[in-house]
């Protein structure tokens, strides 16, 4: 076994798969390669896989992970279709528009999973700013990148989870967790940053994080409600959803929590309006403009 290995856990009927991040003495830092899990554990637990597609976890994630982008690309379809709908009726003609989704400043604790979602937002047409963070240093991040880039959207997640060594009945107390904290404290800065909930939406949290206390700092969206690994690509779905909207009309919580991979146990929110908007008329090319001074 060496670094970089895909392995799943014997201990936990190999449930999720991993890749191999660092190997100590006696075992494994491991991360996950589809949700957002950083573990350890002992080598002997660890089962080496050699073709990831004939493993059972692996192949159901991959199912959902289909499904889920095309109810993504299916619902951004119907949105645009919706969103220009009352332009072609003003107009009575095939006048040409142009569109402006809602800018998206994604930070991201994972520099892998970052990567996977700047790809997502480019294949959707969201615009998006992409940046590998350590979670303990979001909230400098954010205080530092959002009077720059100004988005509309501000995705925060990573690395997250409930301590092993932790009062079994204290989920309530941020100190349970692995760095719900350190996404707490960002989405403070956020929303001090911009206090109207429909002027910055946040999307913050990863695997188990804590749900209500993410929402009590100013988050939009969040994980987990119940405390369940999210897939690593859930809250960029979250985000193209928020882009994608209409400012008219208030996100479709239904749609978005379906949307996902993780689904009602894994995402939840409030009440938030879109950032997407249309405009006229679309810009030319002016090549024969004359002069009149």
């Amino acid at each position: 076994m060496k670094q970089g290995d895909l392995v799943v856990r014997k201990s936990y009927g190999g449930d999720v798969l991993f890749r191999v991040a660092t190997i100590n003495q006696e075992s494994a830092v491991l991360k996950g390669t589809d949700y957002r899990l950083l573990a350890d554990a002992p080598i002997p637990d660890l089962s080496v896989v050699r073709d990831p597609e004939i493993t059972g976890a692996a192949k159901q994630v991959r199912i959902k992970v289909n499904e889920s982008l095309q109810r993504v690309q299916e619902q951004r379809d119907k949105q645009v279709l919706h969103n220009e709908s009352p332009i072609r009726r003003a107009m009575n003609e095939s006048q040409p528009y142009f569109e402006v989704p809602g800018k998206v400043l994604h930070l991201d604790g994972d520099g892998s999973y970052m990567k996977k979602s700047m790809q997502l937002y480019t294949q959707m047409r969201v615009p998006a700013h992409g940046l590998h963070v350590h979670e303990s240093q979001m909230t400098d991040a954010v205080y530092r990148l959002l009077p720059q880039i100004k988005p509309d959207i501000i995705v925060i997640t990573g690395h997250d989870g409930v301590l092993k060594a932790r009062n079994r009945n204290d989920l309530q107390s941020l100190s349970s967790y692995k760095n719900s904290q350190n996404f707490v404290n960002a989405v403070h800065v956020a929303r001090e940053y911009e206090k109207d909930k429909d002027g910055l939406i946040i999307v913050a949290g990863a695997c188990q994080s804590h749900y209500e206390a993410l929402l009590q700092s100013g988050a939009n969206f969040a994980s987990s409600p119940g405390r369940v690994l999210i897939h690593a690509l859930d809250p960029v779905y979250v985000a193209i959803k928020a882009s994608y909207t209409s400012i008219r009309e208030t996100i479709n919580l239904a749609d978005v929590i379906h949307g996902t991979i993780s689904g009602i146990d894994g995402v939840g929110g409030i009440e938030t309006l879109g950032m997407y908007r249309v405009g006229l008329p679309k810009p030319k090319t002016l090549t024969d403009v004359k002069s009149t001074v």
